[in-house]
């Protein structure tokens, strides 16, 4: 992965923002910048090269630390952002960047101490505005975990995972267990899965109800690989569907055809929302449409951007999404359906590649 390429474009940010350095403490971010995966790191990008960037580890990592941050100089130290302060004010920094997201109120004690002398600046959600926009190793790996995801529902159904006297957990084990033999390393999220009144639910954990004949079942489920989340919703129906499903399913699908051909590069993303909201608006199941339509994903289930009424920004290219809308009658079920897909000129690419046919079985 290009880590020393994001370091490069954040050190564009820094002296954008006259920051002679910026102290990494959220462990993605130092993932994202280094590669490294270990559970405690800190990191020190400075401004004007990599030369005077440090990395820092505990002991536990040094091994890993040394094959996966080969490339800055590394500090075993404990704590690492005090460490890495006390780096910034002997180097003669003066003016350093924290992630003020991130720190908390003990913490900044902890850094003004080290800093002495220092200045020490908000630097809010730097790299997170670089992790906006995917990379095409970490387009590559979202691939890799919606295709595992893909697979494993294919099947879960081909196998006849989905019948009437399984239960909702029984078939989420099984579906986790499927994305792993396709080459996840984990899920994604925990995996929903809601049969008949509980597809009304919309996060509705996994329980020991069973599954009957003429249930809808929705499955939000995603793949972790390499650290990228993939992120996907079917809503399937057992036995024999009812007309009142097949209208429902219809008005779902149609609207997430209708945001989905929303995400063009520059439109807003509050407007990608509208355009599928009002398709449910029109049809009178506004109030029935209990979330925004999407959100970003990669390193996190949920990132910027978030497509909603209240979503701020608009859509870059490269930009990794999902389009999620659904509708949900209480105490009789509801229809989500989600893809996750990545913003393209032209025409955003589908990473997940499951039929939004509905499937009856």
């Amino acid at each position: 992965m290009p880590h020393s390429t994001r370091r490069a474009a954040l050190r564009a940010t820094l002296r954008d923002r006259e920051l002679d350095a910026l102290l990494v403490t959220n462990l993605l971010n130092v993932r994202y910048l280094t590669g490294f995966t270990g559970s405690n790191a800190a990191l020190l990008v400075h401004a004007d090269s990599d030369d005077a960037s440090v990395f820092c580890t505990d002991g536990r990592y040094l091994t890993q630390a040394a094959a996966q941050v080969p490339d800055l100089e590394r500090v075993i130290d404990r704590p690492c952002d005090a460490a890495l302060a006390g780096r910034a004010a002997k180097a003669g920094t003066r003016r350093l960047g924290y992630e003020s997201h991130h720190v908390t109120v003990d913490g900044l004690d902890t850094l003004v101490d080290a800093a002495d002398g220092v200045e020490l600046a908000r630097a809010s959600g730097l790299v997170e505005r670089l992790r906006l926009v995917k990379d095409d190793a970490e387009v590559e790996a979202l691939r890799m975990a919606c295709a595992a995801a893909d697979r494993a529902l294919a099947g879960l159904v081909e196998h006849g995972g989905l019948r009437p006297g399984r239960t909702e957990k029984d078939i989420a084990r099984e579906l986790e267990s499927r994305m792993l033999d396709h080459g996840a390393s984990g899920p994604a999220f925990e995996s929903i899965v809601a049969a008949g009144a509980h597809s009304a639910v919309p996060h509705h954990r996994p329980t020991d109800a069973a599954v009957r004949d003429g249930d809808l079942v929705k499955l939000d489920f995603g793949a972790l690989v390499d650290g990228y989340h993939s992120d996907m919703t079917r809503t399937l129906v057992v036995g024999r569907a009812a007309d009142w499903q097949r209208d429902l399913y219809h008005l779902v699908a149609t609207s997430q055809a209708a945001g989905r051909a929303a995400l063009e590069v520059g439109t807003r993303v509050s407007d990608v929302d509208a355009a599928a909201r009002g398709v449910i608006d029109e049809a009178g199941y506004g109030d029935q449409f209990l979330h925004g339509l999407g959100h970003g994903v990669g390193l996190q289930i949920h990132e910027a951007p978030a497509l909603s009424k209240a979503g701020d920004g608009t859509l870059l290219p490269g930009m990794a999404v999902t389009v999620e809308p659904g509708v949900y009658l209480a105490g009789r079920g509801g229809v989500r359906i989600e893809d996750t897909l990545v913003v393209r000129e032209g025409a955003p690419e589908l990473l997940t590649l499951t039929t939004k046919e509905l499937v009856v079985v």
